[in-house]
């Protein structure tokens, strides 16, 4: 009896100890200021002589670009633009380093103006006045070349005479002198230089969605290359005697993954460079030296990025770095003119990593900065690849997301499926991933037909898939999960943007008994209402989105499109849906999000909705983006059964009351 004691003591000891380790080990809920908020230090960039670091920090409450010399002490910083409204979310130095560049819109409505700054004229206490070049209301900047030769110059695209095309300007920095070379009257999309400033190329797109790649000549042009919607080509680099340049490329039938070319411009001869020596994946990025315009790496990505170094020095700096910093992606970017001095990016998937400046003479590595200095790094959680059949047996790659210290059997699940669609997640740190997991969900990100990077059978098989078998790679994602035992299939939850919002919201309307809730960030409900409102300047890709997606102007495919439109199953949704839109997003617009808002209030059914009148196709100011958050995670562990942060700071509380809208309200025009 007195054993049988001891044991049953032991027993229920080693349980209350195994209950106190489980508890240990479930990291403590990470404020959300710490994955969102804007962080301390971003977008640092060498000047081209490389006397100074500029970088991204707030002042006054609004990110702006900030300046120190190369050994000072980043508190000895002065900021050099005052930006109220929107937060600066990239810059550039001109080439001579006498300017600062910058683009910035109205409340999101991606009309993009170009802004220049002398950092020179900051001090102690003033902020000098930052200057739009380009200056037009409604007018849509784009920046094509920075001239090599006369520092003061840039060439850019405006579409101030036809909205739909952008014709080509010089602009001189200093002063915002614009001066028309040739008006865009052929549907022309991009214009393309070489070394010596001089316009060689151009691209256009034609009715029928084919594109062609054109020499240009002072007497005329002549065409090099075509392509049709289905196939994929762009120039990337010249080499350096601008008599050759590299183009990607997956033109023929027998071609699947894209491939490195090298063409004769003159001639129009083409030789194959490379593909990928493991034969899965697409072509994925060309570096070059801008001081040599020699070739130091080739890479590709399937689950992870592979690098094919071509330039033995670089390898070996790159090397060198690697051995230093250990089991983390390392990045070189920002170098000086005289690519003596690189900065250096350091990341993981549980890591959002830090920066640290290389000198390549002296083989000296130096931290910089950390982005985010306060996330407790050891309570993130791995990513990790994994692969299943869909519906047809079609194979999906797709990255998982376990969360630490909660197990890994009968997770609440977030299925999060990234925007475009023609895009595709990649191996690292994910903000909103790591973030869902620290609340203990499961988080799946797949990379669904129509992804890039998969090649061209893969990318077209999305073709006309919208809500169908694109939807089921997504839908059999799911039951992968829940068949292993991850996933609990009365805890599945969906979010996403963009296109990502547009699968929330058709998860819901086509595989209603699947989630519990849904979650759309500026998602399309009604595909043919979208189409019919994209802005005047994507009148190039309108004839891809019918191919791709489903022609509105043939009865065959207005008749898809409905049926894959969400809002036309409304009736079907059962879960609860928090829809989010920005109103300015010229994209995918606030009436998307009004209509399926509606259509789920005039049934009686409960719908939570947050628009927020200063933001366009996602949210770049930080208190919204908070705003956002704190109530997606809120909604998700009401519906979905994670934890949440129940606090947050009066401004967020007061800006999430401000956007939160009553559904009442809301009337379509």
């Amino acid at each position: 009896m007195k054993a049988k004691f001891i044991v049953l003591v032991t027993m229920i000891a080693m349980f209350v100890s195994s209950c106190d380790m489980k508890k240990e080990q479930t990291p403590p809920l990470i404020d959300r200021e710490v994955f969102f908020d804007d962080p301390e230090i971003a977008g640092g960039r060498l000047s081209p002589d490389g006397s100074y670091i500029s970088f991204l920090r707030p002042f006054e409450g609004t990110r702006n670009i900030w300046v120190k010399t190369l050994d000072a002490d980043f508190d000895d910083a002065l900021p050099v633009t005052r930006e109220t409204k929107r937060p600066v979310m990239g810059y550039f130095w001109s080439r001579d380093g006498k300017f600062l560049l910058y683009v910035m819109d109205k409340g999101g409505d991606e009309n993009f103006n170009i802004y220049a700054v002398d950092p020179k004229d900051a001090s102690e206490g003033v902020i000098p006045e930052a200057r739009n070049i380009t200056n037009m209301e409604g007018v849509r900047a784009q920046i094509y070349h920075i001239s090599r030769n006369d520092h003061d110059l840039m060439f850019v695209g405006l579409n101030n005479r036809d909205r739909a095309w952008h014709d080509l300007y010089s602009l001189k920095i200093s002063t915002g002198e614009l001066t028309l070379l040739r008006e865009n009257t052929n549907r022309y999309t991009s214009w393309i230089f070489d070394h010596d400033d001089k316009l060689r190329m151009a691209s256009l797109s034609r009715m029928d969605g084919t594109n062609e790649l054109y020499r240009m000549d002072e007497d005329g042009e002549t065409l090099l290359y075509s392509w049709t919607v289905l196939e994929t080509a762009y120039p990337s680099s010249f080499q350096a005697d601008n008599t050759h340049f590299y183009l990607v490329s997956n033109v023929g039938d027998d071609v699947n993954l894209t491939q490195l070319y090298l063409m004769n411009i003159e001639t129009g001869e083409m030789e194959l460079v490379e593909k990928d020596p493991e034969n899965r994946a697409d072509f994925g990025n060309l570096v070059v030296s801008d001081k040599t315009h020699e070739v130091l790496f080739t890479s590709y990505t399937d689950e992870r990025t592979r690098r094919y170094f071509k330039n033995m020095e670089f390898e070996q700096h790159y090397n060198k770095v690697k051995s230093e910093l250990g089991d983390v992606e390392i990045s070189f970017f920002s170098p000086t003119r005289d690519e003596r001095l690189w900065m250096v990016y350091a990341w993981a998937d549980v890591d959002p990593g830090s920066i640290y400046l290389y000198d390549t003479q002296t083989k000296e590595l130096s931290y910089q900065y950390s982005p985010r200095p306060n996330m407790p790094k050891e309570h993130l959680s791995p990513m990790t690849s994994i692969r299943y059949p869909s519906s047809d047996g079609l194979e999906i790659q797709a990255y998982l997301v376990l969360p630490k210290g909660f197990g890994e059997k009968n997770l609440p699940l977030i299925v999060y499926p990234h925007g475009g669609p023609w895009a595709r997640d990649y191996w690292g740190y994910n903000p909103p991933a790591q973030f869902l997991a620290n609340r203990g969900y499961a988080v799946l990100m797949p990379n669904f037909r129509g992804s890039t990077g998969f090649g061209k059978s893969f990318l077209n098989a999305g073709n006309k898939q919208w809500g169908d078998l694109m939807q089921d790679d997504i839908t059999w994602g799911v039951k992968y999960l829940i068949d292993k035992g991850i996933a609990d299939p009365e805890r599945i939850g969906i979010y996403g943007g963009s296109y990502g919002g547009y699968a929330t919201l058709a998860g819901l309307a086509f595989t209603p008994d699947l989630y519990a809730a849904g979650v759309s960030f500026v998602g399309p409900s009604n595909l043919i209402t979208m189409i019919n409102s994209f802005p005047p300047y994507w009148e190039a890709g309108r004839i891809v989105f019918h191919i791709r997606m489903g022609d509105p102007t043939t009865p065959e495919g207005e008749a898809q499109l409905i049926r894959q439109s969400p809002l036309f199953s409304a009736d079907q949704i059962v879960a609860p849906l928090l829809v989010v839109q920005g109103d300015n997003d010229p994209r995918v617009v606030t009436a998307e999000s009004d209509q399926i808002v509606v259509a789920l209030r005039d049934r009686g059914f409960p719908v939570e909705y947050i628009n927020a009148p200063d933001e366009g196709h996602g949210f770049a100011r930080p208190v919204n983006l908070m705003a956002f958050v704190a109530a997606t995670e809120k909604f998700l562990a009401e519906h979905v059964g994670g934890r949440y942060q129940e606090t947050m700071t009066d401004e967020v509380a007061q800006r999430l009351e401000e956007i939160t809208v009553d559904v009442s309200t809301v009337e379509l025009e």
